[in-house]
């Protein structure tokens, strides 16, 4: 068996064994605490750039089938594990994880201090590192220090379709939507036609009059990788959509509603990834359990200039705005996440348009949130914000 390092951008090393290919990886390092899922996890296209390390200890326990994928190839850089799974113990799996991920050429370790490498991003902050089987500590040490981070960097352009694409529904019709693909998940198109709508996925650098004259019943804003700033074609499409045509969007496509609106964004710590995160609808203060990826944040408060405040104890309602006042018109703050106060979606209250943060059509609650699709569905052509 190979042996692995994988070196932080400070400096840390951590000794493990190759799982995956040979060679090496740089990206952000990320934890994520999903106990099941990491197949899904690891094509998301949301996960591009990113090294995730996956804080449940055993993985790979089910094995991996084609039918998971999110996309047509793993996009997370490269993948960390406490323990592989010697066996795959599952009537649907095709390949072990590790055969899986060497046939896609996607570097991995196992055996990796994976607690103490969580404590490390949670201190010190999400950063870049670099991984390596049979690569030299010194060559990996000197890659993660000139990995740049995240942020101001589009890695949408390397994820979105090169042209548009179409998934129509198999039951009953209820309208067509257009989908801007910033990094868009199967199991997303799978959850809208299943309710009755055709999907027709469009690059993320479509323009808005292309849009409008694809005759759309509303309008999909997708999930996607990285800092939503770089972003400005996307914004300026949505801002000439709004009002136009009813809006949903989720994670990064929260995010670029939430600019396209006047709002700023600004990176959290060390994100939110997994499958566990509470949320609270603000409206009436149910919580969901969410799965989320994002890196970013929206300021809600920023739209009007006030300064976003510090959260002192437990997370509550008025860490978030009330009601602040757009060239839209009003925009609440819809929920909010339980673990940092931070906003996890945004409802407009004048035209049809909202969000969250987090993946509806993920079952980590285990259905929480797939109401929202429901919601969105049964408005699509009479859509009604208000009533989300």
């Amino acid at each position: 068996m190979k042996h692995g390092i994988l070196v932080t951008a400070d400096g840390a090393v951590f000794r493990g064994t190759a799982i995956g290919a040979t060679g090496s990886a740089t990206g952000e390092v990320v934890f994520n605490t999903a106990m099941t899922g990491y197949q899904e996890i690891i094509t998301d296209p949301s996960y591009a750039g990113q090294i995730v390390t996956m804080t449940a200890p055993h993985i790979g326990n089910y094995g991996t089938t084609t039918l998971d994928d999110q996309a047509d190839r793993i996009h997370a850089k490269g993948l960390v594990t406490r323990s592989l799974s010697r066996m795959a113990s599952s009537w649907r799996s095709n390949e072990p994880l590790d055969a899986y991920l060497d046939r896609r050429g996607v570097v991995a370790l196992s055996d990796i201090d994976t607690r103490r490498l969580t404590r490390h991003i949670r201190e010190q902050g999400a950063m870049p590192v670099a991984i390596g089987v049979d690569v030299d500590e010194d060559e990996l040490r000197d890659l993660a220090a000139s990995t740049p981070t995240m942020e101001g960097q589009d890695l949408v352009s390397g994820v979105t379709t090169s042209e548009a694409y179409r998934s129509d529904t198999h039951i009953d019709r209820r309208g067509t939507i257009v989908a801007y693909d910033f990094g868009i998940k199967r199991d997303i198109i799978a959850a809208m036609n299943d309710r009755g709508l055709d999907v027709i996925v469009v690059p993320a650098s479509e323009t808005a009059s292309e849009i409008l004259a694809r005759d759309p019943d509303a309008v999909f804003l997708s999930n996607g990788p990285g800092d939503p700033e770089p972003l400005t074609y996307a914004a300026d499409n949505v801002r000439t959509l709004l009002g136009r045509v009813p809006i949903f969007g989720i994670c990064l496509g929260h995010q670029i509603l939430g600019i396209a609106l006047g709002a700023t964004t600004y990176k959290l710590p060390f994100g939110h990834h997994g499958g566990n995160h509470p949320v609270r609808r603000l409206s009436d203060g149910t919580v969901q359990i969410t799965s989320q990826n994002h890196g970013f944040a929206v300021d809600l408060w920023s739209v009007d200039g006030r300064p976003r405040p510090e959260r002192d104890g437990l997370p509550s309602p008025d860490l978030e705005p009330l009601r602040v006042e757009t060239a839209f018109g009003a925009v609440s703050a819809s929920h909010q996440n339980l673990n940092d106060g931070t906003n996890e979606g945004i409802v407009c209250h004048d035209i049809p348009a909202f969000s969250v943060q987090y993946h509806p059509e993920a079952a980590p609650g285990p259905n929480d949130a797939a109401v929202l699709f429901d919601q969105f569905a049964a408005r699509v052509g009479g859509f009604d914000a208000e009533e989300r």
